[in-house]
């Protein structure tokens, strides 16, 4: 899911290349100096970039007098790049982020313990498929059909874990359509559109197949962006509840089976130290209104505790009266949850 902040700020920072072709950047006020020892690492959602999010640079500024630095965090799938991106890539890379963010403490500390160093991810949106599939699925991601590029790196332990309007894409694109003036004709397009993608979801060449835009813009996804056969039978999951893709982590209709395969697996996996925080915006306008958020979130705590993983139940929440970015109502409460949570890691 998308989202976009208002414009027109601008902010103080170092813009770090953890990779190549890879940045992310760091908040950092020119009297603050650069020696906090503690990171909180931001990965948006679809079409998300730097300062997309609105409420990001908030957080940074209320953690200026702590031992906290935020990194917004640019990956392959940034921006446009989602249409043709994967779940396996994005966790790839901000495992090269976290890793290079040690590295860089540690550099600025020469000497101290870097044992005493946090890092925690916070994920908002689609950015929340990325902390949940970084935290449960094996490590290192396992060889798929097509997969070109993956180094199959293992990812770095983590400190903490947030996820922050954690709607469902298949949920939402299904709200869509129903509230549209012509369901049926969305419909139709939704069936045209996943007959294509599965009866040709890679070209000859073994690339992927890039769907119809004048198509997919009829579904409201960017006009602009291209979007692979692949990528998007992961994003509305046509096989699901039954057989749910990658990317249909948060729908309401999943059965507690399935969380256990996901939620119950974080703590298998064993890659967070501490609590998972999870925040979902009350009046989240890509989440439809017939799911019971409160009841998702016992669902998901239910599973997450029973795979032996910890969960925030003192922080974690339904935030009243927050959109799906937090641009206006919530965004006070949603920093006050972080900043508590990250002080008890």
């Amino acid at each position: 899911m998308s989202s976009h902040a208002d414009r027109g700020a601008s902010h103080s920072g170092i813009l770090h290349e953890y990779a190549p072709r890879l940045v992310a950047f760091e908040f950092t006020p020119p009297a603050e100096g650069i020696n906090k020892t503690n990171s909180l690492i931001f990965v948006g959602g679809l079409t998300d970039g730097f300062s997309t999010v609105p409420y990001v640079a908030k957080l940074a500024k209320a953690l200026e007098n702590t031992e906290w630095s935020v990194f917004s965090v640019l990956l392959s799938s940034s921006y446009a790049g989602w249409g043709v991106g994967s779940l396996d890539r994005d966790v790839e890379e901000l495992g090269q982020c976290v890793r290079f963010i040690r590295d860089l403490k540690a550099s600025r500390q020469p000497g101290a313990l870097t044992t005493a160093a946090k890092i925690a991810i916070m994920g908002h949106s689609t950015g929340s498929q990325d902390v949940l599939h970084y935290l449960y699925s094996p490590n290192p991601v396992p060889h798929k059909q097509f997969d070109r590029g993956l180094q199959h790196m293992v990812r770095p332990e983590l400190d903490g874990a947030i996820m922050q309007a954690p709607a469902s894409d298949r949920e939402g694109l299904q709200a869509i359509i129903d509230s549209s003036e012509q369901p049926e004709e969305l419909k139709k397009v939704y069936d045209q559109l996943v007959s294509f993608a599965s009866e040709q979801p890679y070209t000859l060449e073994k690339n992927d197949t890039i769907l119809p835009m004048s198509l997919t813009a009829k579904l409201s996804y960017p006009s602009d962006t291209p979007l692979s056969a692949r990528r998007f039978l992961s994003l509305v999951s046509p096989q699901s509840p039954d057989n749910p893709s990658d990317d249909d982590l948060f729908s309401s209709d999943l059965s507690d089976e399935r969380l256990q395969e996901t939620f119950g697996m974080v703590g298998t996996q064993g890659i967070i130290k501490s609590k998972l925080l999870v925040l979902y915006s009350g009046e989240d306008e890509y989440c439809p209104h017939w799911v019971d958020k409160g009841k998702l979130l016992q669902r998901w705590q239910k599973a997450t505790e029973a795979g032996g993983a910890k969960w925030d139940a003192e922080n974690s929440a339904v935030i009243p009266g927050a959109s799906h970015n937090v641009h206006d109502k919530g965004q006070q409460e949603l920093i006050d949850r972080v900043l508590r949570y990250l002080q008890t890691l």
